[in-house]
């Protein structure tokens, strides 16, 4: 169906908004790892499927969806809607701030809501506006620029004193540069630090210095005892002054590295460069930014506008929307780990198309460009094995070449969230996107909830299934509404947990328990 005909009166601003599918590995405990002998995990395909296309993920369905974030190195996810709430799912609890959560997991079927005031006490007004996903820890950041994280804290990469974990969302404070508090607006995180962008341009580093990740300059390595090797630790934000001067507008991590770009196109890297991901024609780790040259003009249509690090390797879109690539990405031949990308390359299979967008994930790699159709989703990677690519299920899993990705043809895709093993779009809504397929499957009732009858046929919700009979609604319809429609229980409780992880129904009166009901409190009044 259709978006209602409000959704399309809302204001330029508020339009910014889409619904959010899933593809890959939903078993978050298991996703990635070996048991014990180097065997796979074997995975609950009945309860926690590999989704090989595209699902709708119906307990979202009915949230307004503004951005979405996760990490090429981890399995959660951060869904941030329009009024300024997260929606938070995945592999580790504690990464996702829930310190009552018993378990491995959220499941993606009863994400975890997160309010800025009500949850994290932040001041009222306050809407979280950006989030960032390392391996095992999250940051959020607020519109009155308070940044919060928890999860694994062994580092401080969470940006608090080191200690096993962080349990719950806590303010990180000391972002200041002179003696005066800085206003954060983005984050990044690796496995073992986080990267703060504030709105004056500067850039913070917190965690582990090992491979140069912090930008200052050094490791702090060092023998300990039992000759082992330690590195420097630093739970505060330290201010990146390699970068001072420089106006940053966007930031990206990988595991162990770096990107950055400036209001005038230069593109910095720094930390970590195996495989040469830093693309500076070597494998010397960058203990600070470093200036990538190809990036660095005087042409200013190959100057950068968007930075993005994957796993092993690093992405720039320069300002004419081509594709660049530096480090590895695949298992064989140029890109592989014997003859990486040195220096940032083009694509030669899309050296063709302008791009708007691009990520990366554990081993996805993704970008969408315009096309007289509409625009068009390219994805490639090797080893996807839990179907990240959503190239659908009779489809190879994997990719050597970009490759269109058919399920996502005609949907307009705004944003990508590669994860390690599973990959979420937010789309707007369309005719396309209320034809694809659901997650999870549900069992619906075959009768209306309202009068248990199964005469004629009844609106059905389009998140869980629930049947209703127009006349059994409150008010009745008198026709079938246009645009997606959702039952009572969905439009009192958006983001409602769905499937298994639904609560019991509530008994709703039909219009005849209703008009006995009134009859029965007249009666009584008159008396």
């Amino acid at each position: 169906m259709a978006p209602r005909d409000d959704d399309n009166a809302d204001s330029e601003s508020e339009q910014h908004w889409g619904r959010v599918l899933i593809a890959g590995g939903t078993d978050w405990p298991k996703l990635g790892r070996k048991e014990r002998g180097g065997k796979a995990a074997v995975e609950d395909v009945e309860t926690n499927p590999d989704l090989l296309e595209p699902h709708i993920l119906r307990s979202l369905l009915n949230v307004r969806i503004k951005s979405i974030h996760t990490s090429c190195a981890g399995c959660h996810f951060v869904c941030i809607d329009v009024d300024g709430q997260a929606w938070l799912f995945g592999r580790n609890g504690s990464s996702c701030g829930n310190p009552t959560n018993t378990t491995e997991y959220i499941s993606e079927n009863a994400p975890r809501k997160v309010h800025a005031v009500h949850d994290l006490g932040a001041p009222k007004g306050t809407k979280i506006i950006h989030a960032a996903c390392g391996r095992n820890h999250t940051l959020l950041v607020g519109s009155d620029g308070s940044v919060w994280s928890a999860g694994v804290n062994s580092y401080g990469q969470c940006g608090h004193s080191v200690c096993t974990e962080v349990p719950a969302f806590k303010l990180v404070t000391g972002i200041s540069h002179n003696g005066s508090k800085e206003k954060p607006v983005m984050v990044s995180a690796g496995v073992s630090f986080s990267v703060v962008l504030t709105e004056s341009g500067r850039v913070f580093t917190f965690g582990s210095a090992e491979k140069g990740q912090l930008g200052n300059g050094t490791t702090g390595e060092r023998i300990t005892t039992g000759n082992k090797t330690a590195y420097d630790i630093d739970p505060n934000p330290i201010y990146v002054k390699e970068l001072d001067g420089k106006h940053v507008v966007q930031i990206a991590s990988g595991p162990q590295h770096s990107l950055a770009v400036d209001d005038t196109g230069v593109v910095y890297v720094w930390g970590y460069n195996g495989y040469c991901r830093l693309g500076l024609g070597n494998q010397v780790d960058a203990l600070k930014p470093k200036v990538v040259p190809q990036f660095a003009g005087p042409n200013e249509a190959q100057m950068g506008s968007q930075v993005i690090a994957g796993l092993t390797n690093s992405v720039v879109i320069d300002k004419q929307g081509m594709y660049w690539m530096a480090g590895k990405w695949k298992n064989s031949g140029e890109g592989s780990a014997g003859s990486p990308y040195s220096t940032f390359r083009f694509m030669q299979d899309i050296m063709g198309c302008k791009m708007s967008l691009a990520r990366c994930g554990g081993v996805t790699h993704w970008a969408v460009t315009p096309d007289d159709d509409g625009p068009m989703t390219v994805c490639w990677g090797q080893n996807a094995s839990n179907g990240e690519l959503g190239l659908g299920p009779d489809e190879p899993k994997s990719a050597t070449k970009p490759t269109r990705n058919v399920p996502l043809s005609e949907l307009d895709v705004i944003d990508i969230a590669a994860g390690q093993n599973t990959t979420l779009f937010l789309v707007r809504p369309s005719e396309k996107f209320a034809d694809m397929p659901r997650h999870p499957d549900l069992d619906a009732s075959e009768v209306c909830v309202g009068c248990e009858k199964d005469y004629g046929d009844p609106l059905t919700c389009d998140k869980c299934d629930t049947p209703l009979h127009l006349e059994c609604l409150d008010p009745p319809l008198d026709a079938v509404p246009d645009g997606e429609w959702f039952c009572p229980d969905c439009e009192d409780s958006p983001g409602a947990p769905v499937g298994p992880d639904a609560p019991p129904r509530k008994k709703r009166k039909t219009n005849d328990e209703e008009e006995t009901g009134m009859r029965v409190r007249r009666t009584r009044s008159e008396r």
